[in-house]
């Protein structure tokens, strides 16, 4: 069925604009993004087709690459366009804080909450530092390295020249790992305790290395595998 034969209020885009986009299904928002289906289906079945080629899952819709969206039938260039870039600005909406806000890390798991917008969904590796004051107040956020799908390299001293630079008394370090095991390697043992001590060296803890996974985490401090 055509969606110009569905009553109005059966409409995807008609009814977000008169509900709002809370209201909408899935298949419904992304139906919206695609504004078109086929000669033989709607927008919408078009949507539903999407997920389901996905399992269901919006993750691993947004994991897919621009190949994977285009080898869909009827999911072209500009179709595949538009939904890498919602999902792109979703994902920096979701990593945005108001800079007048005041975030305390209590813990692995909030540094996890602050972080894992950044890392999952990515099909390479990338370190991240968290930068705190006294009292767990974070300063910032920034990336450190960027590597490939199965390694990032931890920079000690970059690390540390920037944690002096915003006036913090520690750090959280995070990455990811693509495979989906949240367990260190012994790359990361070998690189924890080298920034460890470089940071004692220079009057800063490190609080904690996350290493952040599609469905769960590792915290290097609590030694354990936290699911999501």
């Amino acid at each position: 069925m055509k969606i110009k034969e569905l009553s109005t209020s059966e409409r995807p885009r008609e009814k977000m604009m008169a509900l709002g986009p809370e209201s909408l299904g899935s298949a419904e928002l992304l139906a919206v993004l695609l504004r078109s289906g086929t000669r033989d289906e709607s927008a919408l079945d078009l949507a539903h087709r999407m997920l389901r080629s996905a399992d269901g899952s919006l993750l691993k819709l947004f994991d897919m690459s621009s190949d994977a969206l285009q080898a869909i039938p009827g999911v072209g260039p500009c179709k595949a366009a538009g939904i890498m870039a919602a999902f792109e600005l979703g994902k920096r909406f979701m990593s945005e804080r108001p800079s007048t806000r005041k975030v305390i890390v209590s813990g692995p798991r909030k540094a996890y909450e602050l972080i894992a917008p950044r890392l999952r969904g990515l099909r390479h590796e990338e370190c991240w530092v968290l930068y705190i004051a006294i009292g767990g107040k974070l300063l910032g956020t920034e990336r450190q390295t960027v590597g490939g799908s199965g390694s990032t390299v931890i920079d000690p001293h970059a690390i540390i020249r920037r944690a002096i630079e915003k006036g913090a008394r520690s750090i959280i370090v995070a990455h990811n790992h693509p495979t989906g095991n949240p367990e260190p390697s012994p790359a990361d043992l070998q690189q924890t305790r080298l920034l460890e001590r470089s940071a004692a060296a220079c009057g800063l803890s490190l609080e904690d290395h996350i290493i952040v996974t599609e469905d769960s985490f590792f915290s290097f401090s609590d030694d354990r595998v936290y699911a999501i």
